[in-house]
């Protein structure tokens, strides 16, 4: 297909009719084309009926509709089982991811339930900031007649916890709409609140709906997907067939590579696509928490229909290297120390962030003693999440097998040894033992379904998805070029991958490299510098079609690289920076500014 043959349609459109046709043959393409034809016609009277209507369509009065905006699937996640639900209910239902979901369709909507998680510290996932910003602005509509319920997903380590979700509870209020039930506010263990919310939220749902017509016609959006055997709640125990550090001996950071085996599993993955992992605690910070707070560790706990030791709920079941709000406030109230409570103000939520990334559970156990039960522990601390790794491997080349870089979180707080849970359980795991894992897919920073040039910009661990996107586009023949961006510490002890990039260079599968070694220099050298350094260049590949993709820390470098991009499109596009930035919105809403940031 050429294309001049697309030329009726937006550029951005042209990758998904690509896809759409791929493989096709000619039956299916002349039913295709028959479908579209039809489509069209609809549309077109659609379009002259809306032109003489401004009532809602009796379709919208009678139907949920459920949008979702999600970073690392999990609001995807919980849009679709309500989804899925409601359908079985018999209820028209739609569910629709935030950039995806037209603006103007807001004002006909009359039952609307959206979930939306919050992304590192009070900014909205990559998908939902046009959505987000819309509903915040002056051009909101009035929506006097929508009822509408809010589920915010976040991270309590994080001080503005939920805070997109909890913006758009209020601001759906303040623009007349009907709160049915209070908005859910859930942390990393969805199960706590999402689950009774998701419950709530259907029954209110047939409750609102009831005068719909029973035989409710439901709309399908995407084909159905089978269900894998292996899931978050049901993990694959996978064999670790390598486990090799790969950052040099005089380098400050302990950063592996891990090879583990899917054979038997079943399991599937794209480039882009997170593996998420099950850690268990260490048992000496298991031992210094009981001992901090003499407990006994063989005391039975039972939560809800759950009872194990004490000692087995703190090592496999709940947080202890990550400090969040609603445990620092418990911990506040039972040692009575005034200066805890001070903390919880809003005006010292800078220092409370502060604290959050230098103490953990004990840190704050010992330095402001409290008594605690075992039972009370277990039902104040965050219940134990799978931490999600970008996967460095592409399976058309691997096979059978799925692979991680991970840095090992280790460092010394007051003389004493600290760490991270999943990295250190994964770091000390020898190969032949086993880790339960599975597979979280990111849809939003897949490759491009056709052949365009791609600039790959991360940081330290932020490279893995790279490696995997050079082996997919390489086994595949792709013929579009491969730009990658990098930078760490060093040159010499932190060059992650570095003979398989220069390998790349040499054989073709990547087009260019550009480095930053921050400390290999008086100045300290990042890759935003690299970025203004070539940046007509790259702004050339953008404004010819090019994808960009941001991957690492989400605080820090991939806010700098964005201020970046607002510069370079600025200067080299002659824009102004707000035209800037909204060149910038267009592609994320495209799909060719992906991040994956953590």
């Amino acid at each position: 297909m050429t294309a001049a043959s697309l030329l009726p349609l937006p550029e951005d459109k042209h990758p998904l009719v690509a896809r759409l046709v791929d493989g096709l043959e000619a039956p299916a393409l002349q039913w295709l084309s028959g479908y579209l034809a039809g489509l069209a016609t609809q549309r077109q009277a659609a379009g002259k009926n809306a032109a003489n209507e401004t009532v809602t369509s009796p379709e919208a009065q009678a139907r949920l509709t459920v949008v979702y905006g999600s970073q690392t699937g999990n609001a995807k996640r919980l849009a679709e089982d309500l989804g899925r639900r409601a359908s079985a209910a018999g209820l028209a239902v739609r569910v629709v991811r935030a950039d995806a979901y037209s603006t103007r369709e807001l004002k006909q909507e009359r039952l609307l339930y959206v979930v939306m998680s919050t992304q590192g510290d009070g900014e909205p996932p990559d998908d939902s900031r046009a959505l987000v910003e819309f509903i915040a602005s002056a051009r909101a509509p009035k929506l006097e007649s929508l009822r509408f319920g809010v589920l915010g997903l976040g991270d309590s380590s994080y001080p503005n916890f939920c805070a997109i979700g909890r913006q758009l509870d209020e601001r759906f209020a303040a623009l007349g709409a009907q709160r049915l039930f209070p908005a859910g506010e859930a942390d990393v263990d969805l199960e706590t609140v999402a689950h009774p919310w998701l419950e709530h939220a259907l029954q209110q749902a047939r409750e609102q709906l009831k005068a719909s017509a029973p035989l409710a016609k439901v709309t399908t959006l995407r084909t159905a997907r089978t269900a894998p055997a292996w899931h978050r709640e049901q993990p694959f125990q996978a064999p670790v067939l390598l486990n090799q550090r790969i950052t040099g001996r005089t380098s400050d950071r302990d950063v592996r590579h891990l090879e583990l085996s899917l054979e038997g599993s079943g399991l599937r993955y794209a480039p882009g696509d997170a593996l998420g992992v099950w850690p268990t605690q260490s048992p000496v910070l298991v031992d210094a928490v009981l001992n901090a707070l003499q407990l006994d560790g063989e005391a039975t706990v039972r939560v809800a229909e759950e009872e194990h030791a004490l000692r087995t709920w703190l090592s496999q079941h709940r947080e202890l290297t990550l400090l969040t709000r609603p445990f620092f406030a418990a911990h506040a109230e039972r040692s009575g120390d005034a200066s805890l409570q001070a903390l919880l103000s809003p005006d010292s939520r800078e220092a409370l962030s502060d604290l959050f990334s230098r103490w953990q559970v004990l840190d704050l156990l010992r330095k402001h003693p409290g008594e605690w039960t075992a039972d009370a522990l277990v039902a104040a601390l965050r219940p134990l999440a799978p931490r999600l790794y970008s996967i460095a491997s592409s399976q058309s080349v691997v096979g059978d097998e799925v692979h991680l870089t991970v840095s090992h979180v280790d460092y010394d707080f007051e003389g004493e040894a600290r760490w991270g849970a999943a990295s250190r359980y994964l770091a000390q795991h020898a190969e032949g033992e086993s880790a339960p894992v599975f597979i979280e897919a990111n849809e939003r920073f897949h490759l491009p379904a056709d052949d365009r040039d791609i600039v790959m910009i991360g940081a330290g661990t932020g490279v893995a998805p790279y490696r995997a996107f050079v082996q997919e586009r390489a086994e595949r023949g792709a013929g579009g070029r491969n730009w990658l961006v990098f930078g760490n510490p060093h040159f010499h002890s932190d060059f992650l991958y570095q003979t398989e990039w220069q390998q790349a260079l040499k054989n073709g599968s990547l087009h260019r490299i550009d480095l930053a070694f921050s400390r290999d220099q008086a100045e300290k050298r990042y890759v935003q510098h690299r970025l203004i350094e070539q940046g007509r260049s790259l702004y050339e590949w953008l404004d010819g079609g090019a994808h960009l993709y941001v991957c690492g820390d989400a605080n820090r470098m991939a806010k700098d690289v964005h201020k970046a991009l607002v510069t370079i499109v600025a200067e080299h596009g002659a824009r102004s920076t707000e035209d800037a930035e909204a060149w910038l919105n267009q592609l994320i809403q495209q799909g060719r500014y992906a991040r994956d940031v953590y």
